[in-house]
């Protein structure tokens, strides 16, 4: 392997990704994130994104973050420690934390920066983790930095979580740590049997709802309300960048984790806090969701429509129960592929490949909103099912 000025071996290994149907091919959105987007002028139809309930460009949310912005300015300047905290931000952890039906709540840059905040605050050293094999990658990063004992359940295996916690005897500390809804295959973990394990053996449970929040629970609430355990579950991770439409993260949950996390949450404590707009829309998505069930009501009726109609046709859609549709293909050449001839028919939905998912397990995954109509996604089958067709997936 070449090694000119110490880093010619980087253009090596991206031709092998390329080689390989690995690379990973940014396409650059030129119109507001919606059910329909644009891409190299093209008008196209969108199944790519996190948007569950269409709030990326609902107006009340644009109105919201202008109102704010006349009123505090861009940015807070500072971090949350020292003079970043601005009215506004505790505000809206105030409103997440009733929403949430949490004692406390703090707020984050995003929802990576939650995990990789919380976990090392909690747990170190000499620490146990049992952590599900299937995890995001913001846990097992936080895992990683905290240097504490990993120890990988099998998925979704509350027989293994209890087999593993009884093999492991020398610790300090404890936690379990699982995904409620897992992103890449739409499944639900069964938060309540792991609930009971935990509180069987004394163990904080924590679990990251990124993809639960807004989806799942009355309103949106989340696993935690999906599952009324309420009280039960001591830390609750969350990103408001998906179903609310802007970004961030947030912690909610027992109030001592909060206020140790105000001292000991690195993120919190040397990173600028989160812009003024970006926290008026959120105040502004909970007072949607606070009003309302209509919007998630429509997710669940277009993500069932759209599976159904999927599975009838031959695809292979995995094992979800969200509206999160893993359209399983097997090989990252044939996912490319597909995404390739889905995006020349004007629908943008992306393939997902190994290291996002293992090898193998290379899949297009569809993302509904509740911001498509019938027309979309009947429009949005008709393509999958000629595409099927042509490439032999049906």
């Amino acid at each position: 392997m070449s090694n000119t000025n110490g880093i010619g071996w980087i253009s090596e290994e991206i031709a092998r990704l390329k080689e390989n149907g690995l690379y990973n091919t940014i396409r650059t959105i030129e119109s507001p994130m919606d059910a329909w987007v644009t891409i190299d002028g093209r008008k196209m139809l969108n199944f790519c994104a996190n948007n569950y309930l269409g709030l990326t460009n609902h107006p009340r949310m644009r109105k919201a973050a202008q109102r704010e912005i006349d009123k505090y300015g861009i940015g807070p300047g500072a971090v949350r420690s020292i003079a970043g905290t601005m009215s506004l931000h505790v505000e809206l952890e105030k409103r997440l934390a009733e929403f949430k039906h949490a004692e406390a709540c703090i707020t984050f840059q995003s929802g990576f920066a939650a995990n990789i905040a919380t976990i090392p605050a909690l747990v170190s050293r000499g620490d146990i983790i049992f952590s599900d094999e299937l995890n995001h990658a913001s846990i097992i990063d936080g895992c990683r930095l905290s240097r504490a004992k990993i120890v990988r359940v099998n998925h979704c295996d509350v027989d293994d979580l209890r087999k593993k916690i009884k093999e492991t005897t020398e610790y300090n500390k404890r936690i379990i740590i699982t995904d409620g809804v897992f992103s890449m295959d739409g499944d639900i973990a069964p938060l309540d049997k792991i609930c009971d394990v935990a509180e069987e053996h004394g163990i904080p449970l924590m679990v990251d709802d990124a993809h639960g929040e807004g989806v799942l629970g009355k309103g949106g609430r989340g696993i935690v309300d999906h599952f009324d355990l309420h009280g039960r579950v001591q830390i609750e991770i969350g990103t408001l960048s998906k179903a609310f439409g802007v970004v961030g993260g947030l912690v909610s949950g027992d109030k001592s984790i909060v206020e140790w996390l105000h001292q000991r949450g690195r993120p919190f404590l040397f990173s600028s806090a989160m812009t003024i707009p970006d926290v008026a829309a959120c105040i502004e998505a909970v007072n949607i969701l606070e009003e309302s069930n209509e919007l998630v009501d429509k997710l669940w009726k277009n993500g069932n429509y759209f599976k159904d109609s999927m599975q009838e046709m031959g695809f292979d859609v995995g094992q979800s129960t969200t509206p999160i549709v893993p359209v399983m293909l097997g090989e990252a050449p044939l996912a490319q592929k597909f995404s390739e001839r889905l995006f020349e028919e004007n629908l943008f939905a992306m393939s997902i490949v190994f290291p996002t998912v293992p090898r193998g397990k290379a899949r297009i995954r569809v993302m509904n909103s509740a911001a498509h109509s019938q027309d979309d996604l009947d429009k949005a089958l008709e393509i999958f099912k000629n595409i099927g067709k042509e490439l032999g997936v049906i």
